[in-house]
């Protein structure tokens, strides 16, 4: 029997509806887990990176490198794995893309075992580590994109996919919740940061390692559809040629959008706790602007985790377009809202329970991406659809910092244009709302929820 669909001579299940709702078939279930799981395990340790490297011995033009990388990598994984998953099934690749992200987890700790690193006649840092464990650590989170979304459309009936996704994402975004705080707890248990940060690591790779061999026994592959094998640059560019058409003004909209978040998300946590420098008072507690920026991101992801099932059973009757237009106008103007916002920690509070609903409409965006694909063809489209947007997305950062740092002005009709944090927050809005105007006039609806 096909996952999602019941016998009618089993009997009436007083539970089925509440399975239905959140869409918890079994893959759908053990791929949900395994994102908590591997989300945990990033989370706990990627927020914290920037700061490992830099007592390693980072610069901060390395550190900038560094985030470059991510960029880069994000773009490149997603169809290789994509192509890969349709060829060898979503298990086997699931389990090798884990395998793959554990060890990753694993050479971020040898960086604060060695000093040095001898190649040859060179001397590499430490911090050279954390560059190759990113390109490992991110092969579950990359490479499997196309690997998860073929595993919830084989899951899930059409008409269904937005409460599918909304599943997968709601465990995924509480290990964007949790994965700091225990971080955060973890760090405040040891005398030192480095200290501290090993143990980090160690329970995040007991948290990848986990759910590597959870996903490789529970995930029934029987329903894994195989399609053709990968042949060279040709299939990127005949499966970018036949992208459904559905997808295309989605791409355009999206790629705007995300470039725009793209340009400033680096420095969010800067705004805070630097630019408008606010901290909290209250309750028995009183944090730091640093710490602060931590519970601003716990009250995101519960606003996030909280919208996502109600937005996504909503879209079921309203369409999944103004879902997606919701999360997209969000991106858009938070940026803007930040930069310009009093130095006052309740209206900081509102504004990232307000950045939470970004999130909102992500599992109907998903749903919208592969829901036209074929059925042995998920992984591709996704794959091709986040090699074009996450390359597009690529230097937003570069010029976000390049208008953030820099130190110019520009007379323009006697109103003065001053470089600085807040036109570069100014620029990016400007950039994400041309994208959901795009959308809003040229996004079109996936045929299941017209």
């Amino acid at each position: 029997m096909a996952a999602g669909q019941r016998d009618t001579d089993e009997g009436v299940d007083v539970l089925d509806s509440f399975r239905q709702f959140f869409a918890l078939e079994r893959d759908v279930l053990v791929l949900s887990l395994s994102m908590l799981a591997f989300s945990l395990a990033f989370q706990m340790t990627s927020r914290y990176l920037p700061e490992y490297m830099r007592i390693l011995g980072a610069s901060a033009g390395v550190i900038g490198l560094y985030g470059s990388v991510g960029n880069l990598i994000s773009a490149v994984y997603p169809y290789p794995g994509g192509a890969v998953s349709d060829r060898l099934g979503s298990r086997v690749a699931l389990t090798a893309f884990g395998v793959l992200a554990t060890v990753g987890l694993g050479v971020w700790y040898l960086a604060s075992v060695v000093d040095t690193v001898a190649v040859g006649p060179l001397a590499l840092p430490a911090w050279t580590f954390v560059f190759v464990g990113l390109f490992l650590a991110q092969a579950w989170k990359s490479f499997g994109l196309g690997a998860t979304f073929a595993v919830v459309k084989q899951s899930v009936p059409p008409d269904r996919l937005a409460m599918g996704f909304a599943s997968t994402e709601v465990f995924r975004r509480l290990g964007f919740l949790f994965g700091p705080l225990v971080a955060a707890g973890l760090l405040a248990a040891t005398a030192t940061f480095v200290g501290g940060f090993r143990t980090v690591l160690l329970v995040a790779i007991a948290f990848g390692a986990a759910a590597t061999v959870a996903q490789h026994v529970l995930y029934d592959a029987s329903e894994d559809t195989l399609g053709k094998s990968f042949e060279g640059v040709g299939q990127v560019v005949t499966d970018l040629r036949e992208m459904p058409a559905t997808l295309r003004p989605l791409l355009v909209a999206d790629t705007l959008v995300r470039f725009a978040n793209g340009m400033v998300y680096v420095f969010f946590v800067i705004i805070v706790t630097d630019f408008l420098s606010v901290g909290f008072t209250g309750f028995g507690f009183d944090l730091r602007p640093d710490a602060f920026f931590g519970v601003l991101l716990g009250v995101e992801m519960v606003v996030a985790v909280l919208s996502m099932a109600p937005v996504s059973k909503l879209a079921e009757y309203a369409g999944l377009k103004p879902a997606v237009a919701l999360g997209f106008s969000v991106y858009a103007l938070f940026p803007l809202l930040l930069v310009f916002a009093p130095a006052n920690q309740w209206v900081l509070l509102l504004l990232f329970a307000y950045s939470g609903l970004r999130f909102a409409g992500l599992p109907a965006h998903k749903a919208l991406i592969v829901g036209p694909a074929r059925a042995d063809a998920g992984g591709r489209v996704t794959g091709s659809y986040y090699l074009v947007r996450n390359t597009l997305v690529i230097p937003s950062a570069a010029l976000g910092g390049w208008l953030y740092g820099a130190d110019w002005t520009v007379n323009v009709g006697g109103f003065a244009l001053r470089a600085g944090p807040q036109l570069a927050f100014a620029v990016a809005t400007a950039v994400g709302v041309v994208g959901v105007a795009y959308f809003v006039v040229f996004g079109r609806e996936f045929e299941p929820y017209e």
